[in-house]
């Protein structure tokens, strides 16, 4: 259902933490024109975790309406609380987004056992096509292929999000599930790689600054182009590895206010980008080109 370039969205907020609609409508507009394969309102990169429902809705309402069907809008709806995650999926359906996805409970540590009810059971409260997304640097929770391969046989489960960082978890996952499988990195540094491998793209960070610049090296690697692929990718090293020398989003929001694409802000406990890292995110976007 999705290829490509997915960009996990920032959420723009003044430098009192308020949200920026305006800047989040431009914000749109701009990777719509870079050519972003599909936009992911309210994960991780979103701030997910330290905004209200009331707020998160608001984001997701207003994501869907400035995309207006252009490309597709992917929505997180996940939480620790699996009567949250399915009261947010609704929401994300309602308002209508054309797929969720839905991070492990972080914190409660579920058994396998426990992940597979708590995605059963949001997959049979609300008919949307689901994405499954394992993180365990986050989460403190690892969703074995095992698990991904029983969550699969549910329709409309199409794909995992798999952040790991571990390439072997492509054949794993593939050898449990059906050819209609969706795999996506979260991992920006393993892109080309994991696409090669037989993914189908990325939900990525590093597509919040060069948003251009990822859907052609994605478009490359999809269309089994790796020379060209690995020469985009080169000039994004940088920003694939700096864009995290403090916890994410913090670096990606710095790097969109040095390109004036945003304003400072950033929800607490996050804080803005500690000034040793300012001239190393400002290096790689150099490099990358998309900073003058």
């Amino acid at each position: 259902m999705f290829s490509g370039s997915m960009v996990a969205l920032v959420t723009p907020m003044r430098a009192d933490g308020s949200l920026d609609g305006d800047c989040l409508n431009k914000l749109i507009e701009f990777h719509i024109s870079q050519g972003t394969d599909a936009i992911v309102a309210m994960g991780t990169t979103g701030e997910s975790a330290t905004l209200n429902v009331e707020e998160h809705c608001d984001v997701v309402r207003q994501v869907v309406q400035q995309v207006n069907g252009r490309v597709p809008v992917i929505a997180g709806t996940g939480a620790n609380s699996t009567s949250e995650a399915i009261a947010l999926t609704q929401h994300a359906k309602d308002l209508g987004v054309d797929a969720v996805l839905l991070v492990t409970p972080y914190y409660n540590r579920p058994t396998q056992e426990g992940l597979y009810q708590h995605y059963k059971a949001i997959a049979e409260a609300v008919d949307i096509p689901q994405i499954l997304y394992n993180v365990p640097c986050r989460t403190a929770c690892d969703m074995l292929p095992e698990t991904v391969g029983r969550l699969a046989a549910i329709n409309n489960i199409i794909g995992i999000k798999e952040a790991t960082g571990d390439l072997t978890r492509i054949e794993q996952i593939k050898a449990l599930c059906d050819d209609q499988f969706e795999l996506y990195t979260g991992d920006d540094a393993n892109t080309v790689d994991f696409i090669l491998l037989g993914g189908q793209g990325t939900i990525s960070v590093t597509a919040n600054v060069a948003p251009a610049a990822m859907h052609e090296m994605c478009a490359a690697a999809i269309a089994g182009d790796e020379v060209s692929a690995r020469q985009i990718d080169k000039k994004l090293a940088g920003l694939h590895k700096n864009l995290f020398v403090e916890a994410n989003p913090i670096p990606v929001k710095w790097a969109l206010t040095e390109m004036d694409l945003i304003p400072t802000g950033i929800r607490l406990p996050m804080t803005i980008l500690s000034e040793q890292y300012h001239q190393t995110v400002r290096e790689a976007l150099l490099e990358a080109g998309v900073l003058n």
